[in-house]
């Protein structure tokens, strides 16, 4: 039996109010990672506090943006018509992540603090670094085939297993949080952080700020654009690699702007900025996609089990791009 307080917030001044007063709180959304976690003994708060009273709102914003606050379901964010209009990719990868009824739970807040799925950190008995600092990492020489192959270390070759991040990494998109010190925002590429040798270190979360929005900025060529996902399997597996991408290609077959943001290679959602500056000015053929895509792939490092992951997302990007330029994905 855990034994935990529990609390509710209606607003995010008593959400961060409550954070304050507790030693070891989290704030509970849908529940949908956090509670798996605590089943598995991997987080043990002393206190949750309840955030599923706050506004989920999705508002559109003058010049095409869209802000989607923090308690935001999901199901609403892929049924929006702002965001299946203006940005197909994130309401692809929403769809893609998870079935139906884990969707109607899953809030936006939770998705970008979900935790990894490496088998080790959720065994108790192997060695993992995020869940025990300095335990070391048992995925590194143990069955790592889903593990990252970019930006790892090691202390840490763990995956960050979200879709929708992906997405919102590609976008551009910020991130608004509240806290004692204030309100802040971060932009989305900056929100995850790469292991180094602090991995139980996931964010540039300050003690007790909570996600209030994600603002996804204005991107006319983002309506062209689309979600790859390869996994094991089609019912919500978790991606071996994924690709979020849009792309704006002039009247004479040159790419005028590209996004692209990769998923199931990094410890947090990978954007793809050497294959977009090589994309830039380049004609979108096949050949320019795979050269633009090898020199993303270059710092691969695999590991025993994924030495298949490179060319995959090479494979992946290519395909993807191709779609998008023969005007078959949007």
């Amino acid at each position: 039996m855990i034994e935990l307080a529990y609390r509710r917030a209606t607003d995010v001044a008593a959400a961060i109010r409550f954070a304050a007063e507790e030693a070891t709180p989290k704030f509970l959304g849908g529940g949908t990672n956090l509670v798996d976690l605590m089943r598995e003994g991997a987080e043990a708060p002393a206190t949750l506090i309840d955030v599923t009273r706050l506004p989920g709102r999705i508002q559109e914003r003058e010049g095409g943006g869209v802000l989607i606050e923090g308690a935001a379901r999901n199901t609403a964010i892929a049924e929006h018509r702002a965001v299946r209009e203006r940005y197909p990719m994130l309401a692809k990868a929403i769809l893609a992540g998870a079935s139906g009824q884990i969707r109607n739970m899953a809030t936006v807040g939770g998705n970008l603090l979900q935790r990894t799925r490496c088998f080790y950190f959720y065994d108790s008995a192997g060695r993992c670094n995020k869940r025990a600092p300095g335990a070391g990492c048992d995925a590194v020489e143990g069955f790592n085939r889903i593990h990252a192959v970019l930006g790892a270390s090691p202390a840490c070759v763990a995956t960050h297993p979200s879709d929708m991040c992906v997405a919102f990494a590609a976008l551009d998109a910020i991130v608004h949080l509240d806290g004692p010190e204030g309100p802040r925002t971060l932009p989305m590429t900056a929100f995850h952080r790469l292991p180094g040798d602090t991995p139980e270190v996931e964010t540039e979360l300050r003690p007790h700020e909570l996600i209030t929005a994600v603002e996804l900025p204005p991107l006319p060529f983002a309506a062209r654009s689309t979600y790859r996902k390869v996994r094991d399997r089609s019912s919500y597996a978790f991606a071996l690699v994924s690709v979020a991408a849009a792309l704006d290609v002039d009247e004479g077959g040159r790419v005028r702007d590209v996004r692209i943001a990769l998923g199931g290679v990094a410890h947090k959602p990978w954007r793809a900025s050497k294959a977009e500056a090589a994309l830039r000015g380049a004609m979108a053929s096949a050949e320019s996609f795979r050269a633009a895509a090898e020199a993303e792939l270059a710092a691969a490092v695999p590991l025993r089990d994924n030495a298949f992951k490179p060319g995959l997302a090479v494979r992946t990007i290519v395909s993807t791009l191709g779609e998008l330029a023969r005007g078959e994905a949007a």
